[in-house]
C-alpha cells in the first residue's frame, strides 16, 4: 500500500544542516500494525510525516497505492490526507472553544450526507475511550490525556486506510494507554494499516511488526 524507498530529509544550509533521515526504506502493506521504537530526534517523527505526506523527502520516492507521491496533485493530496489517512500527534490540535463531539466531527463537517452517521460512531468512540462523560463539554476544560483521547476519536471518524500515531500513549496512564492499544488492535483486525511511534517496549509488542530507529536510519527489525 505504502513505499518508502531510500529517503532522505535534510533541514537546514550550510553547518547548520541537519540530516534527519538516511536512506530509510520501508514497505507497509495493507493491514500492517507496525511499531516504530527509537530514542528521540532518531528520525520517527519525520519519518510518519513523510509517509503521512504532510512534508516531502529531500530524495528518495514514496509511493501511496502504487503512485508517487510527488506526481500527484496538491487537490489529490489534500484529499488523500483527509480520507485515507489518518493521524494522532504528539500535542494535538484541537479547538479549545468547540465541544469534544464537535471536535471529532471536525473532519466530516463538509461531506454532505454522512453527518448522522459520523455522529453515531462519534459517540461510540468515545464512550469507548471512556470519555462519553465530557462529549458535550468544550475541550478547554479537558486534561492533558483527555485531549490525547478526543484527538484519537477524531483520527479514526473517516475510517482512514492508515493511521499514523506518533506517541499516542504519550500523555496517559497506564490503564489508558493499554485502552488505546486494545482499541488499534480492534480498528487494525477490522482493517485499517497502522503504524504508530513509542518509547514503550511493552506497547510496542502488541504490534506485528516492529522497527528500531537510530540516527536516522532503521537500524534493526525487532519483531
Amino acid at each position: 500500500m505504502t513505499k518508502i524507498l531510500n529517503v532522505t530529509k535534510n533541514y537546514g544550509y550550510g553547518n547548520s544542516r541537519r540530516n534527519a533521515l538516511k536512506g530509510v526504506s520501508l514497505d507497509i502493506n495493507d493491514g500492517d500494525f507496525i511499531a516504530l521504537l527509537g530514542p528521540s530526534g532518531s528520525g520517527k517523527t519525520t519519518l510518519l510525516s513523510i509517509i503521512g505526506c504532510l512534508i516531502h523527502p529531500t530524495d528518495g520516492e514514496v509511493y501511496f497505492n502504487k503512485k508517487k507521491v510527488s506526481d500527484i496533485s496538491d487537490t489529490e493530496l489534500a484529499h488523500l490526507r483527509s480520507r485515507d489517512i489518518g493521524f494522532v500527534f504528539q500535542f494535538t490540535d484541537l479547538l479549545s472553544n468547540l465541544t469534544v463531539i464537535e471536535n471529532v466531527l471536525i473532519p466530516v463537517l463538509f461531506h454532505d450526507g454522512e453527518m448522522a452517521a459520523k455522529e453515531k460512531l462519534a459517540r461510540d468512540m468515545l464512550k469507548k475511550l471512556r470519555l462519553g462523560y465530557c462529549m458535550d463539554s468544550r475541550i478547554k476544560m479537558l486534561s492533558g490525556g483527555e485531549r490525547q483521547r478526543v484527538a484519537i476519536a477524531r483520527s479514526l471518524i473517516n475510517r482512514p486506510r492508515l493511521l499514523l500515531a506518533d506517541e499516542p500513549t504519550g500523555d496517559l496512564d497506564d490503564k489508558t494507554s493499554k485502552l488505546i492499544i486494545s482499541l488499534f488492535q480492534e480498528w487494525n483486525a477490522a482493517g485499517t494499516t497502522i503504524l504508530f511511534v513509542t518509547h514503550n517496549r511493552n506497547f510496542a509488542k502488541a504490534a506485528t511488526n516492529v522497527y528500531e530507529m537510530g540516527e536516522g536510519r532503521i537500524q534493526r527489525i525487532l519483531k
